[in-house]
C-alpha cells in the first residue's frame, strides 16, 4: 500500500509557512506501515492541484491532501477533489447545520461564507473528527483509490488523521505488520563520526534486515539516531527495537544522553533532583535561551534557581568578583559561573560568553564561545568553536553547555563540541 501526501498552499512555496505537517504524516505512515514514497507541496491553483493529485494517484494508491479546505475565495481542495472525481459538488444540509451551531455555540456571528465548507464532492464522506469548522473528506476514486483531504491546522489535521485516515488506509492495505521505532539522542559527536562509529552494525542490520538506522541532525535537540525496526506484531517490533536500542548506546557510550522526548535540559535538571542540588545560569551570549529551555520542563523549580541574563558585550549587573576582562573571554566564563551560584544561593553555575557575530570581537572570530562551570571547586571554562551566526550559535551553546554539566555530574571528561 502506497500513499502520497499534497500539501496545499501558496504560502508553502513562498517559504511563509514551514510545512511541518508533510512530514508528522510521513511518519505516521511509516509507523502504520503504509510505504510513502512521494511528497508535494501546491499552491492555491485548480489547474495544478488537480494535476498533482491525479500524478499522485497514477504513483501510489491512495494521497492525504493537507489544507485547502477553509471558508474564502483560495479554499479549493473541494472543488479538485471533484474533478479528480468527475463529479459536481453538493452541499450537505446537515453539515451546514453543524458548523453554524459551532460558532452560535461560541457566541460568534457566522459569515455566510462559512457554508463553502459543507460542500463535498458527490460520492465523498466526511471525516467524523471534527475539532474546526473545516471537516475533513474521504474522496473514493475509480475502483480501488481514494484520496482523504484534512486541513492544514495541525491539530485538526493530526486528530483526523489518527482517527480516521490511518484506520482507514490499514483496513485498505490488510496491513498486519507493525512498525515501531524509538529515537536515541547524541552531542558530542558530528554526524559524520556517529556514521563512522555505527558502520559496521548498520552493515549488519542491512544484511538482516532486522532494523534500520537513520541520523538526523537537530539543533539544540541534539543529533539524533533513529532506530526502526518492522514486524509480523507490536511485541516483536518492540523487542527488536530494544535490542537495537542496547546495542547503540553500547557503541556511542556516553554521547547518548536520552531518548525520544527526552531533551539535554530535562537530563540535567533529572541528574539534579536525584543529587538534590540546584542549579544557577549566567547568559551573556545566549540571551536566556538556556533559562527559558529549562524553565519549560515540567518541575523545573525544584532544581533550577534561574537565570542572569545579559546581551552578549556586557556581563549581568550586580555581581560581585568579577574580573577586569572582556566579557568574550574564558577568565570571565568562569567568574560569572561562580558568581550566578553565588548570588542565587545554588550548589552549581553556569555561563555562556562568546561572540555570536557577524564581526570579530576582542581578537576572536565569530563563533567563538566560552562555556564557564562551577561545580563544587571545580571553576573553570572551555573555549569552543560553533558554526553558524546567530539563533545557531546560541542553540549549540546552549546544548554544549548543559552537555558539559552533565559530564562533569557524571565524572566523565569534556565531549569534543
Amino acid at each position: 500500500m502506497r500513499c502520497e501526501v499534497v500539501a496545499v498552499g501558496t504560502e508553502l512555496l513562498l517559504g511563509q509557512i514551514v510545512d511541518t505537517n508533510s512530514s508528522w504524516i510521513g511518519e505516521r505512515l511509516a509507523l502504520a506501515g503504509i510505504d510513502s514514497h512521494f511528497q508535494t507541496k501546491v499552491g492555491d491553483n485548480l489547474e495544478r492541484m488537480v494535476s498533482c493529485i491525479r500524478l499522485a494517484l497514477s504513483r501510489a494508491d491512495a494521497a492525504i491532501v493537507c489544507g485547502g479546505l477553509g471558508p474564502t475565495q483560495d479554499d479549493i481542495t473541494r472543488e479538485a477533489l471533484a474533478v479528480v472525481m468527475g463529479v459536481e459538488l453538493r452541499r450537505d444540509a446537515e453539515m451546514g447545520a453543524r458548523i453554524r451551531h459551532m460558532f452560535e455555540s461560541r457566541g460568534r456571528r457566522m459569515t455566510e461564507n462559512n457554508l463553502r465548507q459543507a460542500e463535498l464532492p458527490e460520492g465523498a464522506s466526511f471525516i467524523p473528527q471534527m475539532p474546526g469548522t473545516a471537516p475533513g473528506l474521504i474522496c473514493p476514486v475509480g475502483a480501488d483509490k481514494a484520496v482523504y483531504a484534512v486541513p492544514g491546522v495541525p491539530w485538526e489535521m493530526r486528530l483526523m488523521i489518527e482517527g480516521s485516515v490511518l484506520p482507514d488506509l490499514r483496513r485498505r492495505a490488510g496491513v498486519s505488520a507493525a512498525i515501531r521505532s524509538r529515537v536515541v539522542k547524541t552531542w558530542g559527536e558530528t554526524e559524520s563520526g556517529l556514521a563512522e562509529r555505527l558502520a559496521g552494525r548498520i552493515a549488519a542490520l542491512d544484511r538482516s534486515g532486522a532494523a534500520t538506522l537513520a541520523f538526523q541532525a537537530s539543533g539544540i535537540e541534539g543529533l539524533k539516531v533513529r532506530i526502526t525496526a518492522k514486524a509480523d506484531d507490536e511485541a516483536t517490533a518492540r523487542s527488536r527495537v530494544a535490542e537495537e536500542e542496547e546495542r547503540v548506546r553500547e557503541i556511542l557510550g556516553d554521547a547518548v544522553f536520552g531518548a525520544d522526548d527526552e531533551t539535554m535540559e530535562s537530563v540535567v535538571l533529572d541528574m539534579l533532583r536525584a543529587r538534590g542540588a540546584t542549579l544557577a545560569v549566567a547568559e551573556t551570549l545566549t540571551g536566556g535561551l538556556i533559562g527559558s529551555r529549562m524553565t519549560g520542563v515540567p518541575g523545573a523549580g525544584e532544581a533550577f534557581r534561574g537565570a542572569l541574563v545579559s546581551t552578549p558585550d556586557r556581563a549581568p549587573g550586580g555581581l560581585a568578583g568579577l574580573p577586569d576582562a572582556p566579557v568574550a573571554s574564558p577568565e570571565m566564563a568562569s567568574a560569572l559561573a561562580a558568581a550566578a551560584r553565588r548570588a542565587l544561593g545554588a550548589d552549581a553555575g553556569l555561563a555562556t560568553t562568546g561572540v555570536p557575530g557577524p564581526e570579530p570581537a576582542n581578537g576572536h572570530a565569530p563563533g567563538t564561545v566560552f562555556l564557564g562551570l562551577a561545580l563544587g571547586d571545580r571553576v573553570e571554562a572551555r573555549e569552543i568553536r560553533l558554526p553558524g551566526r546567530g539563533r545557531r550559535i546560541r542553540e549549540y551553546a546552549t546544548i554544549s553547555l548543559l552537555n558539559l554539566f552533565r559530564r562533569a555530574l557524571l565524572g566523565l571528561p569534556p565531549s569534543a563540541l
